[in-house]
Order: structure tokens, then sequence, then C-alpha cells
């Protein structure tokens, strides 16, 4: 399952929000503020933001000046209640990718976000790789040479986290939180369970590379014979 941020302060339509995007296969994580949805950018890939411009603790375009500026391309939709051409010329010059003014149908909402997920531009690089392996997060496949073989969507984005940090040491929390999100109950052992799988499926495929455990601090991707 995909997952969103959503960065909404209306508790109704947030709920609503989150039960349409369920239901079209999208987990949604919510949050009430610009700096609560910050704090999080900085553990989960989320493959869209929803941010409503009118937040408690500011406007939501300052949420989005703030990513470009740190140079994430996440794509952005906004939502508004102002209709007004300059508000909506302000926000795309601010480095949104779409504008949704309310009230708005829900349908409507998930398409515009399926749209932005289907983006090329979307991703860091058309296949993410680290040292021998390639990973397809369209295809939810993790390739090695011309073996491949299929990650269930918490793998995915474990193994994406992994990859990205590139062979540095991510916290255990942080990869908690790219698998199931924040708002997601987790059993004590679900990242041990995945992780145990994820080695297993990297000898599958043969690589070199292996998940290994950085004592006090989390995991990370190595080279088997530099693990050693």
């Amino acid at each position: 399952m995909s997952r969103v941020a959503l960065v909404e302060d209306h508790v109704r339509l947030a709920a609503l929000v989150g039960q349409a995007l369920q239901a079209a296969g999208i987990a949604a994580d919510v949050f009430h503020t610009l700096e609560s949805a910050w704090a999080a950018l900085g553990s989960v890939d989320y493959a869209v933001l929803i941010v409503d411009r009118g937040l408690p603790d500011g406007d939501g375009l300052a949420l989005v000046t703030r990513l470009r500026a740190a140079g994430l391309a996440t794509p952005c939709l906004m939502l508004t209640a102002r209709d007004a051409l300059h508000d909506r010329l302000e926000g795309l010059d601010s480095g949104a990718d779409d504008y949704l003014t309310k009230p708005f149908p829900m349908e409507e909402l998930v398409a515009r976000t399926r749209a932005l997920m289907r983006r090329p531009a979307t991703l860091l690089a058309a296949v993410p790789g680290f040292g021998d392996i390639q990973l397809h997060p369209g295809e939810g496949r993790l390739g090695c040479g011309e073996e491949a073989i299929t990650l269930a969507p918490a793998e995915l984005q474990i193994l994406l986290s992994l990859t990205r940090h590139g062979g540095q040491t991510v916290r255990r929390s942080a990869l908690e939180a790219a698998a199931w999100g924040l708002t997601d109950a987790v059993t004590p052992n679900a990242l041990d369970v995945a992780l145990h799988r994820l080695r297993r499926k990297l000898l599958a495929v043969g690589s070199r590379l292996q998940i290994i455990n950085v004592r006090n601090h989390g995991y990370a991707l190595r080279d088997d014979e530099a693990a050693r």
C-alpha cells in the first residue's frame, strides 16, 4: 500500500479524506500542524503530501517552500478555501504541484493524488539501487543481475530507506516509520520479521549485500566482505 502525508487541522475533514484514500489503497498519516509534519518527513519518504493552506501554525505553503529549499521533490497537493487566481499562482510558484479548492469531491482528491503518484519526476532515481541491487518500486521487486524477487510493501519501504542511506546506519524507529507509517500500531517484532525475510531475499538473488545490526544505533546495508 502506498503512503501519503495529510496535513489538515480539521478533524472531520481529515478523517473523511483518510477514509477515501484508504478505500483507494492509499494509506495516510495525518498531521494537524506544519511542525509535526516536518518532523515526520525526516523519518518517512511519502509518495505525496496533501497540505491544507490554513493551519494553526501557519500557511501550508511554508511547508512546501521548506521542502523545496531542502532539495526534496515530494509532490504536493494543496487544499484551500481560497479560489482566487493569484492564490493558486502563489501556490504553484512556491513549489506546489497541484491545487484543490474546498469543498471538493473525494473522488477528485483521490484521482489527483494518484496522478501525482504516477509522475516520473517523483522518483529520485528511475531504478533506485545500492551496491549490486536495484529496486523497482512500481513493480515491488528487488533485482540483482539477472535475478529478481518480489517484495512485500513493508519490505520494499524498509529496503528503499536503507538503500537511500547508501550504507549509513538507519535508526530502528525510522525503518518502522518507513514501513508502517507513524499512525499504524506496530507489533514489537514486526521489524525483526521483515528484516529476516529481507536477508533471505538478498541471499536468494545472489547479492553480496547484508543488512547488519549496528548495535545501539540501527541497521545498515553493507557489502558482505566489509561486514566481516
